[in-house]
């Protein structure tokens, strides 16, 4: 994240950084105390996060999606090998937890299946906003140093990429939970557990929402820094 430098005061401090910084670690604080709380629960039907995201597949009628492990906290859906890799203790841990995440990832998985628009554009945004998601900030320094207009307007459409990405990714997110919320459903899990999936879901949804957010702020700041210079 960058800072600015000599700009407007405390008040832009606050409005474009500080308080979507504090925004930023409540989501993520609240969507981890409910994955940590929710992995100490078992959860009713004793299905393991490699067993509901294969269960979830079959409801889905989704087939040669691969199911591993990857390192902690690493729960994804990789479309480039059609994977899914969940951390060790979720794969193998019957939780509340670890079917809601599992679910999840089987859902992007469900998607990238069914040609769903929004992922397919998102995969085809990653390599872009990798090359510029760092880039950005070199280049509009560089313009205000050496007062290069085009150089500024080249960073706003680089971040301005950035922040492409983090929308689309919301349509994306929420609907895999979606997907996995229908697949729950099926399940003979009390109601207080599936709305303890639902919640992990949601808290976890928010964290990207607040991701847009930010960028979205940062880029208004971007703008506001060119118009200036």
């Amino acid at each position: 994240m960058y800072f600015p430098i000599g700009f407007g005061g405390s008040g832009y401090w606050m409005v474009f950084f500080i308080i979507p910084m504090i925004l930023g670690a409540c989501a993520s604080g609240a969507a981890n105390r409910r994955l940590n709380k929710y992995a100490q629960v078992a959860n009713d039907v004793g299905l393991t996060g490699a067993q509901a995201a294969a269960n979830m597949l079959n409801f889905h009628e989704v087939s040669g999606v691969g199911i591993g492990t990857g390192g902690s906290g690493q729960d994804f859906y990789n479309p480039k090998d059609n994977t899914i890799s969940l951390s060790s203790s979720y794969y193998s841990q019957a939780s509340v937890t670890a079917i809601a995440v599992a679910c999840h990832e089987a859902g992007h998985a469900c998607q990238h299946a069914q040609g769903y628009g929004p992922i397919k554009f998102r995969t085809a945004l990653v390599p872009v906003v990798n090359m510029v998601s760092n880039a950005w900030i070199f280049i509009l320094l560089a313009g205000i140093i050496f007062n290069i207009v085009g150089l500024s307007y080249i960073a706003v459409i680089a971040f301005g990429l950035t922040l492409l990405f983090h929308l689309v990714t919301l349509p994306v997110e929420f609907n895999a939970s979606t997907r996995a919320i229908k697949y729950l459903e099926t399940l003979s899990l009390s109601d207080n557990q599936f709305k303890a999936c639902k919640r992990i879901l949601w808290s976890c949804a928010m964290t990207y929402v607040v991701a847009a957010l930010i960028s979205a702020l940062q880029l208004i700041w971007v703008l506001l820094r060119t118009r200036r210079d």
